[in-house]
């Protein structure tokens, strides 16, 4: 067994520490996108999956999703609790590091998964169903997807497909996930009716720089260890972000007419999510091509609502799941195990069925988890109720849901504050 290496540790530690902090990240990103009256249900969403998430990881969600193989579709209850885990490294996944660092590196990307999914039901769901899908979804979908995908023996990670940071996992997973719950829920009222501008773009550039800043721990992180290949991680997630700015920004700009910051934003968060799954295994300048491709299939997915008419508030859908099938797709053309020999070389370097094998790993996601967010929606939608009551939305569900508020107007705070039943009509978007 190798000895643990101070510095992979410290990496892995720091990493870890960067992608918790994606998590309040998103929730800027988030929240600025919102009408004011929602945007502390927003921010919430993000923030207190960090609570949920995080326990029941050590509870369960880590044994379920890396502990030892059962039928190669579900880790063993063997680590339930953290049993038999400790500060020797768990040598089938990271030999070189503590093991309660391989498990709270793991656990912050459990944490922000079902995270990205709130944004397509953002200012109408009630904040008791969140919670318990947040918690049924992370043992339910998240966990036995990351056992296929990267624990030792899972039926994906058998078949070769490649996912070095979260392409299925994270993005897939949840992007499929949030067009489910989007469609359940319904539309927003007012909806393709009435103006929805975000109340605060500012704070979603705040968000959108902490996301950046973090994804370099997502990314180079995952390479569980400090050296070359996290090297090459850290640069191909930083041109991927930046070129599928610089796409998005340039349609916009000659599509519409303007260059916007949204635009750059939403962009930027696009190339981090096309470059995840192929950050440890394609060039610098693949991940540029990748970048640029995703800026503009981003930019047209995020209409595709407006065609079908389903409200994914946030763009999850046009952001995580469009640009995480592609980024999955464009890993199996341009992966190379002459930048990484733990990895395949794809259709570029005389591979073909590496994209093939990257379909089908794509396929297989969307289905089960198409299938189990379906079943977990619709279950809590008859035990609970998933919507808030329409004077409740109209009102915010910040007021309604927290009883607080977030963006303080024309002197309205002691009336909105008051005992006395809320009065829908004075709250303003």
């Amino acid at each position: 067994m190798q000895a643990i290496n101070s510095g992979d540790t410290a990496f892995i530690l720091i990493s870890a520490a960067l992608v918790m902090f994606m998590t309040p990240g998103l929730a800027l990103f988030y929240g600025g996108m919102v009408r004011s009256k929602n945007v502390l249900s927003t921010l919430m969403h993000s923030f207190i999956a960090l609570g949920v998430v995080s326990v029941l990881w050590v509870l369960c969600g880590y044994t379920l999703a890396f502990g030892p193989d059962k039928w190669h579709i579900i880790g063993s209850l063997k680590y339930i609790g953290l049993q038999g885990i400790s500060q020797s490294p768990i040598k089938d996944y990271a030999p070189t590091i503590p093991g309660y660092a391989f498990v709270v590196y793991q656990g912050m990307f459990a944490v922000i998964t079902p995270a990205l999914i709130s944004g397509a039901f953002a200012e109408r769901i009630k904040f008791k169903a969140y919670m318990i899908f947040i918690t049924l979804w992370s043992l339910l979908v998240y966990a036995p997807i990351a056992h296929w995908v990267w624990g030792v023996d899972g039926w994906i990670r058998n078949l070769g497909a490649l996912d070095f940071a979260g392409g299925t996992v994270v993005h897939i997973s949840s992007g499929i996930a949030a067009l489910v719950t989007a469609l359940i829920i319904g539309k927003r009222k007012g909806f393709l009716q009435e103006s929805f501008h975000p109340h605060n773009i500012t704070m979603t550039l705040i968000g959108t720089a902490i996301l950046w800043f973090g994804w370099f721990g997502f990314n180079a992180g995952s390479a569980l260890s400090s050296g070359g290949l996290t090297s090459l991680a850290f640069m191909t997630t930083n041109l991927g972000a930046a070129a599928a700015s610089l796409s998005w920004l340039t349609l916009e700009w000659l599509k519409d007419g303007k260059p916007t910051m949204l635009g750059a934003a939403s962009g930027a968060v696009a190339g981090l999510v096309g470059i995840t799954p192929g950050a440890g295994f394609v060039s610098p300048l693949a991940a540029i091509i990748i970048g640029l491709t995703v800026g503009i299939v981003c930019y047209f997915a995020i209409s595709v609502k407006f065609k079908l008419g389903y409200d994914d508030s946030l763009d999850v859908v046009g952001v995580h799941f469009a640009g995480g099938t592609l980024g999955a797709l464009a890993t199996g053309i341009f992966a190379s195990k002459a930048l990484n020999p733990n990895g395949a070389d794809g259709l570029l370097y005389g591979n073909p069925s590496l994209l093939g094998t990257q379909a089908l790993a794509i396929v297989v996601t969307i289905a089960f988890s198409a299938a189990m967010t379906f079943v977990i929606f619709k279950v809590i939608d008859l035990a609970v109720g998933v919507r808030a009551d329409l004077e409740d939305e109209q009102a915010g569900l910040d007021l309604s849901q927290h009883g607080e508020i977030g963006m303080y107007f024309d002197g309205q705070t002691e009336r909105l504050l008051s005992p006395a039943k809320i009065d829908p009509a004075v709250v303003k978007n």
